[in-house]
């Protein structure tokens, strides 16, 4: 929601100036509290294991695995049967044995494309303008009771989504996106926080997503991350159907 002209114009009139708080330099200074970009664009892979909640007595363990150029495999666990969603570059997969599917199956539309923005290794801020994105400054307000930077990164494609940087910290704490549900478009809100530094690099160990109404919950909250950890590259492929069997020959 967009706020009124009269109350925008108060909050520019309270709110530090933005003189020398170029989009530049406020992204420089995310890349630079996130470990710097030189360290950033070092990591060639990322496995990170924890706990995914989907709500009262609803846990899993889960596990994400990230390697360049741009792959990504997650798997969840819950009463025995593993669910795993993967981007290898050029394919998105999943296999969903919670929906009776026990055979990878190609992933289309939006949550294809939600894969592969996933699989960006080093986050979408590092060397935006070279991945063909957009971004946008669109100002400074107080969001959740943090006084924020807020950007807009927009693709190719059209979508977009804003995203919320801490003016003290300029870490990310929250974005929005849009997504489609069952045809519907939902607008979802993740939250970012607990960061911790691993290796020189931060990272949020608690992320909780949700419709903007509420709905659909969702919190991982990390154990462990491990950076540059040898990763095949065969972990992100789609595998091939099993064989079926051959009838036995009648006698």
């Amino acid at each position: 929601m967009k706020p009124g002209i009269a109350l925008a114009a108060a909050l520019l009139a309270a709110a530090p100036p933005l003189v020398g708080q170029t989009l530049d330099e406020i992204v420089a200074k995310n890349l630079q509290a996130r470990g710097g970009l030189e360290k950033l664009t070092s990591i060639q892979s990322v496995r990170m294991n924890g706990t995914l909640t989907l709500g009262p007595g609803r846990q899993a363990g889960i596990s994400m695995e990230f390697r360049r150029p741009k792959m990504v495999r997650t798997e969840y666990v819950i009463q025995g049967r593993t669910a795993v969603q993967a981007y290898d570059g050029r394919t998105a997969w999943q296999i969903m044995p919670f929906e009776g599917k026990t055979e990878a199956e190609r992933m289309t539309g939006d949550d294809a494309k939600a894969m592969e923005e996933q699989a960006d290794v080093e986050g979408e801020l590092v060397g935006w303008r070279g991945k063909g994105l957009a971004v946008e400054l669109l100002g400074r307000e107080t969001v959740d009771g943090v006084d924020a930077w807020k950007l807009r990164i927009s693709r190719k494609s059209g979508d977009s989504k804003t995203m919320w940087l801490d003016a003290a910290t300029f870490l990310e704490f929250r974005e929005e996106s849009e997504r489609k549900v069952q045809g519907k478009d939902v607008v979802y809100v993740t939250t970012l926080s607990d960061y911790r530094d691993v290796g020189g690099r931060k990272v949020p160990f608690v992320t909780e997503s949700r419709a903007k109404d509420g709905s659909g919950r969702q919190t991982i909250a990390l154990k462990t991350v491990e950076f540059d950890v040898p990763i095949e590259p065969s972990l992100f492929r789609m595998p091939e159907p099993k064989p079926t069997a051959s009838p036995a020959p009648k006698r």
